[in-house]
């Protein structure tokens, strides 16, 4: 279930509970007159199943509730109603194939900004992943796969793309190219500063990596993994599972590449600098294109879900 607090103009109150009463999936309905302040309004409250959650915001926002007042969506943990369980069951399709495109929108608009956090998480991920290139250490490079943020502007384009956003696109991939762009060049002067002190050496580099020679060598796994990947970060986002999200993060080899080519680039070693740069660009393809793949599916099978619910006569 789904809570959403409002703030109404009193000239759109009655319009809104009309609105929120004849949505399906919705219940314990609160209208509060004159209550709010700033901005000054009514206050409405209602609690919404997943799976009507997105057609009851596009309605309040046709009714441009987010632009004269406000509307808050927070998720609720714990209902014990009665009423509740009568709402989520009359509501159409199941919860966990429920996307809310306004939270995905918002989610991603926020992990897609090109801030000075996201570029120190960036560049100290990839630095972390140079350290395991060198010593051809497996626990650094998964390490440093977690510590990267780059999913968040790749969520970003693939939403972006798919609601037809092109602010949410432009946005995150300056994000995307910057961040990397910066990282790189950083970890070069990293690697740099490490061989002056003995730390780096191109003998390590050249050597045998069996735990970490795939970061250059990109083949047709890669391109699978990262469609993978991408296609479980998108269902990890749309249902909240935050834990799958992690598990996708250490799956690709996007931050690990980017590294390997920072050292390479510092050494001069051209082959295993255009290798990383082949596999970092194949699995950011990769990620994108399943990404997008996997809204639209979300999309079409939400809207059979729907059509199937509003076809089958009701008792």
């Amino acid at each position: 279930m789904l809570h959403l607090r409002m703030i109404v103009p009193p000239e759109s109150t009655q319009t809104a509970v009309k609105l929120i009463e004849s949505t399906v999936g919705t219940t314990h309905l609160v209208v509060l007159p004159g209550a709010a302040r700033d901005p000054a309004g009514d206050v409405v409250m209602c609690d919404v199943a997943r799976e009507a959650g997105d057609e009851l915001l596009s309605g309040l926002r046709e009714l441009r509730i987010d632009q004269d007042g406000s509307i808050a969506v927070g998720d609720i943990d714990l209902s014990l109603s009665k009423r509740a369980d009568a709402a989520e069951k009359e509501a159409p399709g199941e919860a966990a194939d429920a996307v809310l495109w306004e939270q995905l929108t918002e989610a991603t608009h926020e992990e897609s900004s090109l801030s000075v956090t996201y570029c120190a998480f960036m560049v100290l991920a990839t630095m972390i992943a140079a350290c395991g290139v060198v010593l051809d250490n497996a626990v650094l490079i998964v390490g440093a796969m977690a510590v990267g943020p780059e999913f968040g502007p790749l969520a970003g384009v693939c939403t972006a793309v798919v609601r037809r956003a092109p602010k949410l696109a432009a946005r995150s991939l300056i994000a995307l190219l910057v961040g990397f762009a910066a990282a790189i060049a950083v970890t070069t002067l990293f690697s740099l500063g490490m061989d002056a002190f003995d730390l780096f050496t191109r003998e390590r580099l050249d050597a045998e990596r069996p735990n970490t020679s795939f970061i250059w060598q990109p083949d047709p796994f890669s391109f699978v993994v990262a469609l993978l990947a991408g296609a479980a970060g998108m269902l990890s986002l749309t249902s909240a599972k935050s834990g799958a999200l992690v598990g996708v993060a250490i799956s690709v080899t996007t931050v690990p590449a980017a590294a390997n080519a920072a050292v390479a680039l510092s050494y001069g070693e051209v082959g295993q600098m255009w290798g990383s740069i082949e596999q970092l660009l194949l699995n950011l393809f990769g990620i994108m294109l399943a990404g997008i793949l996997t809204l639209y599916a979300q999309k079409l099978l939400w809207r059979t879900q729907r059509g199937q619910w509003r076809r089958t006569p009701k008792a």
